[in-house]
């Protein structure tokens, strides 16, 4: 008998009949093998044996799943350890809440002063869409407020959708100019 009909016959005595000796003689085979594995891949000992134990635990619980017409057994538990290495790495890069560290919350100041920009901005913002030609104003207000498309807009108005387009142009560059001039925007 070869090595992977041996191996092949524990694998099918862990699955169908829980037997701890074969279990232990393929605990005994792929162990060392995996363990080493594991510390090529770049695991600390530590680490390497955690996932190791995980493994086998896998391998004891779970032999009725593996499938020799798709891969070795060796196969299967190799790619279940670089499987279970890699959720260890994602596990461990992930930062933990320390509850002691003070939130990064702005002083009631900033707050304040940010929320008093903004509330000027949204006013100048207003009189320059307030200072656009009507025609204008009815589109922007119709494409943005409204969320219709310029071909529902030039349905609904009537206008060719040329027009529609060339309209929100201009009030889109009437308007950043208004606002370049007024600070709201940078120029460039």
């Amino acid at each position: 008998m070869s090595i992977q009909e041996e191996l092949g016959a524990l694998v099918l005595a862990v699955a169908k009949d829980r037997d701890r000796e074969a279990f232990t003689r393929l605990f005994d085979h792929f162990s060392p093998r995996l363990h080493a594995y594991l510390l090529r891949l770049g695991s600390d000992s530590g680490s390497a044996e955690e996932i190791l134990q995980d493994v086998m635990s896998t391998l004891w619980n779970k032999a009725h799943l593996f499938d020799p017409s798709k891969s070795s057994l060796a196969t299967w538990l190799y790619r279940i350890a670089r499987n279970r290495r890699i959720d260890t790495l994602r596990r461990d890069r992930l930062e933990y809440f320390d509850p002691m560290d003070a939130p990064d919350v702005p002083s009631e100041e900033e707050g304040a002063d940010r929320r008093l920009d903004m509330s000027q901005r949204e006013d100048r913002i207003r009189e320059s869409l307030e200072g656009l030609p009507q025609d204008q104003l009815v589109l922007i207000r119709m494409a943005f407020f409204d969320d219709l498309s310029h071909s529902e807009i030039a349905e609904k108005t009537g206008l060719p959708l040329g027009t529609v387009k060339s309209r929100i142009r201009l009030a889109f560059t009437k308007l950043r100019r208004t606002l370049e001039a007024n600070g709201v925007i940078d120029a460039g």
